[in-house]
């Protein structure tokens, strides 16, 4: 697995390619999962844990991994499923946080085309971002925000001291985000700076919306666009492109808000056009981005 993963940096070149290389893995049913490998640090056996009063009883702990404390959550259980006789732990970081997840086992890397991912249905809760056909089967990929917020709690809110800070002037903020939780946190970010947040749930959604609200005349009151980078049909990458590359939409300031960071974001911000990356999640390094980016409208 260690192999698997060391791998990994070569397939980040997929990305702006709107594609995405998927860690596949089980937690012990038929249903196999799945979550982007540029959130994955590393795959591992279960190490010591130490208990922690006062936690999320699905908080299996902390561990010392490298010489940084993280929680241990139980996956399975949290979706209602057995503790896994033989686990492994699928190390992640993202809004700035680092954390394993139990899982029953670890399969291999896959590669699958954005515009393959199909939005989950009605029923499907806020569990899943997306849903993609593999010739091996379905994958589930799961809302790790979704996850996280139940269990540690959501990011901060923004402190009263930003409150307000956009005046009267109210400017619309596109959002483009698969995450319920995501977009609930950028919507209250935005609704306490003064602005009025337009939620969309993917990049093809947000074309489409673009496109048509330039030939309405609503465009003009529009003065950003804030996008996730994996979402199903069109990521953000490419969604930045298209827009970048439309004379009716290459004006928008665009900035890209996603839980993944690493080398191959600079790059690529640049290659597409956007005009700035700002990692998941903290309120005020955002509301700060907002200010900055909607003063140069």
């Amino acid at each position: 697995m260690s192999a698997l993963l060391d791998r990994i940096d070569e397939q980040t070149r997929l990305a702006g390619h709107n594609r995405l290389a998927l860690l596949i893995f089980g937690l012990g049913g038929d249903v196999r999962y799945a979550v982007n490998v540029f959130k994955v640090l590393e795959v591992t056996r279960p190490g010591t844990l130490t208990p922690v009063a006062g936690v999320h009883p699905l908080v299996q702990g902390l561990a010392e991994l490298r010489g940084q404390l993280m929680p241990v959550i139980a996956l399975p259980q949290w979706l209602g499923g057995v503790a896994p006789t033989q686990p492994q732990w699928v190390v992640t970081e993202f809004n700035g946080r680092r954390q394993a997840f139990i899982v029953a086992h670890v399969e291999r890397i896959v590669h699958v085309d954005v515009a393959r991912l199909q939005a989950p249905g009605p029923d499907a809760g806020e569990a899943l971002t997306g849903l993609v056909e593999t010739p091996q089967g379905w994958l589930h990929l799961l809302d790790f925000e979704h996850v996280l917020a139940g269990i540690i709690g959501e990011p901060a809110e923004l402190p009263e001291a930003w409150q307000g800070k956009l005046g009267s002037d109210a400017p619309e903020v596109l959002v483009v985000d698969d995450s319920s939780v995501a977009r609930g946190q950028l919507q209250r970010t935005l609704t306490a700076l003064g602005a009025q947040p337009i939620l969309l749930n993917d990049g093809a959604q947000a074309l489409a919306w673009l496109l048509q609200a330039s030939e309405s005349g609503r465009l003009a009151r529009v003065k950003l666009v804030i996008s996730d980078l994996e979402m199903p049909q069109l990521d953000g990458y490419a969604l930045t492109a298209r827009i970048k590359e439309h004379p009716q939409l290459k004006h928008l300031r665009v900035l890209l808000h996603s839980s993944l960071s690493g080398r191959f974001n600079t790059d690529l911000v640049a290659k597409v056009g956007a005009d700035r990356f700002v990692p998941k999640f903290s309120s005020e390094a955002l509301a700060k981005a907002i200010l900055e980016d909607l003063s140069a409208v």
